[in-house]
């Protein structure tokens, strides 16, 4: 009686063995497929993590902000003194600075000579432009300078007449 006690529970056992084979063998494969997608998931997520890092520290470095707070503008003094010496402690021309603050080289010379105060728009800029170093000063001359020339080669040109063809 032991030994086909023996033959049922090997039998038994060998039936169970591949019934189970039958449901883990494709998803064993399922399983195996799955880990490969979210490995090549995972690494798409990681070059587009890095290339956003690096696209974040571009655009970080090309916009140089030119905000100042209203309490910063209102506690702020202006005189012709302060005007000309910011602009020589960044080391500027006037063109440069009126190219800065979207005025002309003329307005800039009235603020320093004392005819006329930046308005309250000018003044916001000012401050925001006290704030930067030499560096950051030169870039953003660099890029209005840059986009000044964009925007005289898409500036359609009148017809010239006899007169100032002649000059």
């Amino acid at each position: 009686m032991g030994k086909l006690e023996g033959i049922i529970k090997s039998e038994i056992v060998r039936l169970a063995k591949r019934e189970m084979r039958k449901i883990f063998v494709p998803l064993g494969r399922d399983v195996w497929s799955l880990k490969s997608t979210v490995s090549q998931l995972r690494k798409a997520v990681l070059v587009l993590e890095r290339f956003s890092a690096q696209r974040q520290k571009e655009l970080g470095k090309e916009r140089i902000p030119l905000e100042a707070t209203p309490e910063e503008v209102k506690i702020s003094r202006f005189s012709p003194r302060l005007i000309r010496s910011l602009r020589k402690h960044l080391g500027i021309t006037q063109k440069e600075l009126a190219l800065l603050a979207g005025v002309t080289v003329g307005a800039v010379h009235q603020w320093e000579s004392g005819m006329f105060k930046p308005g309250d728009k000018k003044k916001r800029l000012l401050v925001a432009i006290r704030k930067l170093g030499r560096r950051e000063v030169r870039k953003l001359v660099e890029e209005r300078g840059a986009e000044m020339v964009k925007k005289d080669v898409r500036k359609p040109r009148g017809k010239r007449t006899k007169r100032a063809s002649r000059r």
